[in-house]
């Protein structure tokens, strides 16, 4: 279980962000979208998380969780999102918090840094009075030093002439840039938690790797807590301490990068890792892809939720068609939500996986 994790070298008394069994539920016509179903995971200052999985994983609504960004319901309880479990920020409890509260945790000791700046940010209003807004509303400073404060963290963030950028408007600045500045904006009250969501999905690869190098600067300058909320392993490969894939809304495999990356436990992170293009060796045979596609997270699949694309479900006796696994202890401060035996998973590994990575 998610416990035994932690007490085998996790210190859970030092975890800044402690999310315990969180369960994200939308009320539809058509159902219950159970977006989230009882994830848990803990962050540390200065240590980095990095949470894996495709489109409709349940990924994003973690992070929106954490920020408190749902919509609520109303007084009748309706619309909104049904959340439960515990989420613990420098040990303040979240979900049962006033919503006056979150706000005065969002952008002050928690921010988010979106996946699309073009749209996160306002297009009517200079990026420098959008930086120094979220400045002004947590700290009792004037206006200039608000400004001064922007133009500060615009350098900071690698934006040439910022005494000049600093009146631009967002539509002036290209992709990369953009980007930067809702780094800016999201670090200018020096927040202890960073969430960056999808950060670098429509840059290039030479500004990806420049924004997550700069991401990794500021972590090191602030000694933040950072979530990177991301589809591409590749981006975590060497910026995350730890990775938690998520897939159907749950937590299939938790445990640190290395040992995530060079001995993976679950099929569908075998997978992920298959269908990755490498490019430091000779291209020998084409990727792998996951068959099929996510399932209905309205109707998600009896047992394991991944057992109708998972090449390996028939070697599990019927199990995975009716029975949900648990998340547990696979050695080495590694978890697996998975019914194949331990070393039956690392003999398929070894001798029909590894050879194709």
């Amino acid at each position: 279980m998610i416990e035994d994790y932690y007490s085998t070298g996790f210190n859970s008394s030092q975890a800044f962000l402690d999310v315990r069994d969180l369960r994200v539920y939308f009320p539809t016509e058509d159902g219950l979208v159970k977006s989230v179903d009882g994830v848990s995971f803990q962050v540390e200052r200065g240590r980095t998380l990095g949470i894996v999985g495709e489109s409709g994983s349940g990924k994003s609504v973690t992070s929106l969780s954490l920020l408190g960004l749902h919509k609520r319901p109303d007084k009748r309880g309706r619309g909104g999102a049904r959340i439960a479990g515990e989420i613990w920020l420098d040990g303040e409890e979240l979900v049962g918090a006033s919503e006056e509260k979150i706000q005065a945790l969002r952008g002050d000791k928690m921010a988010i840094v979106f996946q699309d700046p073009l749209s996160a940010m306002h297009p009517m209003y200079t990026v420098g009075d959008q930086i120094a807004e979220a400045y002004l509303v947590h700290n009792q400073v004037s206006k200039a030093a608000a400004r001064t404060r922007a133009i500060e963290m615009l350098d900071r963030v690698g934006i040439p002439q910022p005494n000049a950028r600093v009146d631009d408007y967002p539509h002036q600045f290209s992709g990369g840039m953009r980007q930067r500045a809702m780094i800016a904006m999201s670090l200018v009250c020096n927040p202890q938690l960073l969430i960056a969501d999808e950060p670098t999905t429509a840059l290039d690869v030479t500004v990806q790797a420049q924004i997550l190098d700069l991401m990794r600067d500021l972590q090191r300058e602030f000694n933040s807590a950072l979530i990177i909320i991301t589809h591409d392993l590749g981006v975590v490969a060497e910026l995350a301490d730890d990775i938690m894939v998520m897939y159907a809304g749950r937590a299939v495999e938790y445990g640190p990068a290395g040992s995530v990356f060079t001995a993976p436990e679950h099929p569908y992170t075998w997978g992920l890792l298959g269908s990755m293009p490498r490019l430091d060796r000779a291209v020998q045979e084409r990727l792998l892809p996951i068959p099929g596609n996510p399932p209905s997270l309205i109707n998600v699949p009896s047992g394991c939720a991944f057992h109708s694309r998972c090449t390996f479900a028939e070697l599990t006796g019927g199990s995975c068609d009716d029975e949900v696994p648990e998340l547990l202890d696979a050695g080495r401060r590694h978890l697996v939500r998975c019914h194949l035996g331990a070393e039956h998973r690392r003999r398929l590994f070894a001798d029909r996986i590894a050879p194709h990575l």
